[in-house]
C-alpha cells in the first residue's frame, strides 16, 4: 500500500477526463481546491454525499474554492450518473489505480458483478491551498465514514479568512 499523503506537502499533479468534456487537474498552485473521491455509480451513500456537495456549490464559488469529484468509473457510468443527480460541478472519471495510490486512497475490489466491474477508491476529501499544498486530508476505508461537508466548508472559510496554518505537521 502506498504511503498516505501528508498535510503540508505538495501533491503531484493528476489529470483526469471530465464528464461533459475537457480535463481536470488535481493539485497545482493558483487556487483553492476541494477534491472529493467517491466510490462510483454503484454507491448510494456517494450519491447522497455528492448531492450535499451540490448544495454547497454556491458557497464554494463565493469562497473561490474549486470543486471536483473523482471516481474510477468509466465515462459510460459517470455521465448518466452525473446527469441523474443533476450535478453542476466538475466530475472526473477513469481515476486510475496508480492515481488513487498517489492520493493514499484505500482501494476495494468489487464484492460481485452487480456492485461494479473494477477496483474503486473508498472515500477521500482533500483541500489543496493556492500553493498546491495539502491543507486538509481525510481518507476513509469505508463508505460510512465521511466528513460533514458543511463543517469542511466552514473550516476552509476559517482557514482562508484567518490564514490558519496547516495542522498535523509536527513529527
Amino acid at each position: 500500500m502506498a504511503a498516505k499523503p501528508m498535510a503540508g506537502t505538495e501533491l503531484a499533479k493528476q489529470y483526469l477526463p471530465l464528464v461533459g468534456g475537457g480535463e481536470a487537474s488535481i493539485g497545482g498552485a493558483g487556487r483553492w481546491q476541494l477534491i472529493v473521491s467517491y466510490r462510483g455509480k454503484h454507491c448510494p451513500l456517494c450519491k447522497i454525499y455528492l448531492k450535499g456537495l451540490e448544495e454547497l456549490k454556491s458557497q464554494c464559488d463565493e469562497l473561490g474554492v474549486e470543486l471536483l469529484a473523482v471516481s474510477a468509473d468509466p465515462k459510460e457510468k459517470a455521465e448518466p450518473d452525473v446527469a441523474e443527480m443533476g450535478l453542476t460541478f466538475p466530475v472526473a472519471y477513469d481515476h486510475s489505480l496508480e492515481q488513487m495510490r498517489e492520493l493514499g486512497l484505500y482501494i476495494s475490489n468489487p464484492r460481485n458483478d452487480q456492485e461494479t466491474d473494477r477496483p474503486f477508491a473508498e472515500p477521500g476529501v482533500f483541500v489543496i491551498n493556492p500553493e498546491g499544498v495539502l491543507q486538509i486530508v481525510d481518507i476513509s476505508n469505508a463508505p460510512f465514514v465521511r466528513p460533514d461537508l458543511k463543517h469542511v466548508l466552514r473550516g476552509v472559510k476559517f482557514v482562508i479568512e484567518n490564514d490558519y496554518p496547516i495542522r498535523g505537521t509536527a513529527e
